[in-house]
């Protein structure tokens, strides 16, 4: 794993998860993701990874004109690294999921290492009333349906992305597997270092959110990629702090934000992204750390520059 002496802090700002009824926090309409991504780059985040959502009734859309209502005001406003979702959501084709990475050619983008059981079926068994028709099919669908991510997906948007807009990868890795699909593609040249490996645990269907599997996980990277990598952690739900201060620890990069969890304690509601983000921050300057800036981000990621997108 390469180490630097800053960490970088990703937050994740809505996600296609969670829905409206979970949270009256969660940024919906392009006004409320850019104001809540430009609040937590103020509080310390070098990259804002994000979804959009229809502002009508919050599902979500994978419709460039809806992006467009917020990434240039977020770029305007901050100096963030903006990294566009490709995995999209449940029912998405793949058109759908490249429609807004192509048109705004950002520096980062995600990229799903694999097809996996992406099992949200449980959230629709609470007890809450639900604002929107759409929220209970929608979780409930996970149940029959995998997140697909193929082999011929993935090259498809190393194609389209990396070949065709200089566009650079968060690699999202669910479980070990995904971590030699990775090296399969540096192998054959089509991947350059340095890799930014997003680990994420606690779905249903991936890695399970124990501590082990953290480190199970960096030394699997270890070995296939050496000092050719970056790594970063987060864990979904009540695990999400204490993962990501472990890896943070470890040496490596931390990711927060209402995508992965709608709390900031024991059964206390996140009012914003921020304050996930500030707390986070806290934590890692507790433990000595730096926070990297989106500069410095940029640096080390090797990514082309916020002058080279097309927004």
């Amino acid at each position: 794993m390469r180490k630097s002496r800053k960490t970088i802090i990703t937050c994740a700002v809505t996600g296609s998860i969670h829905t409206p009824s979970m949270s009256p926090y969660l940024p919906i309409t392009p006004d409320e993701i850019a104001e809540q991504s430009i609040a937590a780059v103020e509080a310390g985040a070098a990259i804002v990874h994000l979804h959009a959502r229809d502002p009508a009734d919050g599902r979500p859309t994978p419709d460039p004109e809806v992006f467009a209502g917020f990434l240039p005001r977020i770029k305007q406003a901050t100096d963030a690294v903006l990294n566009l979702t490709t995995g999209g959501a449940p029912g998405f084709t793949m058109d759908d999921r490249l429609a807004a990475p192509i048109r705004f050619q950002p520096e980062l983008t995600s990229l799903n290492m694999g097809s996996i059981n992406f099992g949200v079926f449980g959230l629709a068994e609470r007890e809450q009333p639900w604002k929107h028709e759409w929220e209970k099919p929608f979780l409930q669908g996970s149940h029959a349906a995998p997140q697909s991510n193929t082999f011929a997906q993935i090259e498809r948007m190393i194609q389209e992305l990396h070949e065709g807009c200089g566009t650079r990868f968060e690699f999202e890795c669910y479980d070990v597997g995904h971590l030699y699909t990775l090296a399969h593609y540096a192998d054959k040249g089509l991947l350059k270092p340095p890799y930014f490996v997003q680990c994420i645990f606690g779905i249903l269907g991936g890695i399970g959110a124990d501590i082990d599997h953290l480190a199970h996980m960096r030394n699997t990277a270890d070995r296939l990629f050496g000092e050719d990598y970056y790594l970063s952690c987060f864990a979904v739900g009540r695990n999400q702090m204490p993962f990501v201060t472990t890896c943070a620890a470890m040496g490596g990069n931390v990711r927060v934000g209402l995508e992965d969890s709608l709390y900031i304690g024991k059964g206390q509601l996140a009012t914003s992204n921020a304050q996930q983000v500030a707390k986070v921050r806290s934590i890692l300057e507790e433990l000595g750390l730096e926070i990297a800036t989106p500069a410095e981000a940029r640096e080390m990621l090797a990514l082309k520059g916020g002058d080279r997108v097309a927004f």
